[in-house]
Formats: structure tokens, C-alpha cells, sequence
């Protein structure tokens, strides 16, 4: 069976600090992060696409503004969670399944900078 794939990718600039790096607080640096949203179905609407980009990077945009030059530790939740990139990753996956309920979402994927990455999937 055919899959068709659809991926966005938003980039924002950010600073955040882990609450306890080895053992104790890292002090607050910036990334220019990236995150890409990666969609799957077996099916095309009656337009052709399996889903719309612009709609896609519309709302993935949407979720990045929130920290777009801001400290993310100030930023519920992780003004108590640690934003590490892998929590990021699950709080961008879990927003775009909110704003977009009926997308195929497969996965999101958060660059931490152009060498390192998390992956998250539900």
C-alpha cells in the first residue's frame, strides 16, 4: 500500500536552560532550533494532497511563536518542566494535535541546533 509523507519545518531562536545538568543547573544559552512536523496516509483528498502545507506550517508556526526569542523557562510549562528538546518535542506534538485533531501527525522532530535532534511519535 502507497504512503504518501508530508513534512514543515518552522525555525525559531530561543533560550533555555536543563535544571540539572550533571548534577546541576546549566546556565541559559540560546539555539536556533527547527521543528519539523512529519504527517503520513495511505490516502489523498479530492484535491490530490495528503494534506495541506500551508495550513500544516501555519499552525506549527503559531506553536513556535510562543518561545520565538524568548527564555523557554519562563514559559509554562516549562517554567516548571525542564525543556529539554525532548520534552519540546512532545509539547509540539501534543499542540498540533490539538490544533490539527484530524491530521495524520506521525511524528515531530526538534532541532536543537544543526547537529543534534529528538524525535518524538504517538
Amino acid at each position: 500500500m502507497p504512503v504518501y509523507t508530508v513534512r514543515a519545518r518552522v525555525r525559531f531562536e530561543a533560550a533555555h536552560r536543563l535544571l540539572s545538568y550533571r548534577g546541576k543547573p546549566e546556565a541559559t544559552h540560546g539555539h536556533s532550533w527547527r521543528v519539523e512536523a512529519v504527517l503520513e496516509t495511505d490516502r489523498l483528498d479530492a484535491e490530490g494532497m495528503a494534506f495541506d502545507f500551508v495550513e500544516l506550517q501555519r499552525c506549527l508556526a503559531s506553536l513556535a511563536a510562543k518561545f520565538d526569542h524568548a527564555d523557554i523557562n519562563q514559559i509554562p510549562p516549562f517554567d516548571r518542566l525542564t525543556p529539554t528538546t525532548e520534552n519540546l518535542a512532545v509539547w509540539f506534538f501534543e499542540g498540533l494535535r490539538t490544533l490539527l485533531p484530524r491530521a495524520p501527525l506521525r511524528e515531530i522532530a526538534l532541532w536543537e541546533g544543526p547537529d543534534c535532534c529528538a524525535t518524538y511519535s504517538a
